[in-house]
C-alpha cells in the first residue's frame, strides 16, 4: 500500500499562560484540518486503562472543539476487544491517543497486537493526534528506570514511532529531567523536543517539524552532555529532526 500519511499532531495538554478560555484552540485546529464537519474520533485509551471518567472528560473537550462522535476503541481489561477496536478505528476520521502512562500504554498496544494495524491505518492517511503521554507514545522512544532511585538503571524502550522524533510534554517546571535522561542514552547529535504546556508540534508527511502553538524547547545531545538549543515558535519555519544512528 502506498504511503499516504497525514500530518501528525503532538500536543502537550494544559492551556499555558496565554491560552484563552472556551474551546481548546489546538484541538479545534486539529479537527479543522481534517476538512470534515464533525469528524468521527476513535479514542485509544491504552495509556489510561480505558478509564471511563477520563474518556468522558476528553470527549467533552473534543466535542466543544468541533469533533463528532467520540468512540472508545476498547483494549483494556475485561472489556478489551481488539476486533471491536479495529472496527472503531477503521470507521473513524481521526484517531486520538490519550494521556496517562507511556509504558503501560505501549504494553497494551503490543500485548493486544494492535501495532501493525495502527501502523497500516496511519500510513493509509488517517490522521492521528495525541495529548501528553499520547504524544510521547506517537514518537519514537521513551525512557524507563528499573530502579527509580538509580539513574544508571535508565533504559530506552520503543514507542509507536509514527513521528520521527523524541519528545516530552509539559516538563518545563522540572527542567525537562526525563527528556534529558532520554537524550543522554542516545548518540551525539540527537535532537529532542520539549513541548511546553499549551504548545504543540505538527510533523508533516515529509518528517519536518513545526511549532503549531507556543514555544517548543529543543535539546541536543553533545559529547559533553545534553544542551538546550534554539526553540521552535509558530511561523519560524520547519525543523528537520535529527536522530543519530547508534
Amino acid at each position: 500500500m502506498p504511503d499516504a500519511r497525514a500530518p501528525l499532531y503532538l500536543i502537550a495538554g494544559g492551556r499555558g499562560a496565554d491560552r484563552p478560555r472556551g474551546p481548546d484552540p489546538l484541538i479545534r485546529e486539529v479537527v479543522r484540518r481534517t476538512g470534515i464537519a464533525r469528524p468521527r474520533v476513535a479514542y485509544v485509551g491504552a495509556a489510561s486503562g480505558d478509564n471511563a471518567a477520563f474518556r468522558l472528560w476528553i470527549a467533552g473537550i473534543l466535542g466543544k472543539a468541533g469533533a463528532g462522535a467520540v468512540t472508545l476503541a476498547p483494549l483494556c481489561g475485561k472489556r478489551g476487544d481488539p476486533d471491536k477496536a479495529k472496527a472503531v478505528l477503521e470507521a473513524s476520521d481521526l484517531v486520538f491517543i490519550s494521556g496517562g502512562d507511556v509504558e503501560n500504554g505501549m504494553r497494551v498496544l503490543e500485548e493486544t497486537g494492535m501495532m501493525p494495524f495502527l501502523r497500516r491505518l496511519f500510513r493509509a492517511g488517517t490522521p492521528f493526534f495525541g495529548v501528553s503521554a499520547g504524544s510521547i507514545m506517537l514518537a519514537r522512544k521513551w525512557v524507563r528506570w528499573s530502579d527509580p532511585s538509580d539513574d544508571s538503571s535508565a533504559r530506552l524502550f520503543p514507542c509507536m514511532g509514527f513521528g520521527p522524533v523524541l519528545c516530552d510534554t509539559h516538563g518545563e517546571a522540572e527542567g525537562w529531567e526525563e527528556l534529558r535522561a532520554l537524550l543522554a542514552l542516545t548518540p551525539a547529535g540527537t535532537v529532542g523536543y520539549g513541548i511546553v504546556s499549551g504548545a504543540a508540534i505538527v510533523i508533516e508527511p515529509d518528517g519536518s517539524v513545526r511549532a503549531l502553538s507556543g514555544e517548543v524547547h529543543r535539546f541536543r545531545k553533545r559529547a559533553g552532555g545534553v544542551a538546550q538549543v534554539k526553540s521552535l515558535f509558530p511561523g519560524s519555519g520547519g525543523d528537520q529532526p535529527l536522530i543519530a544512528s547508534p
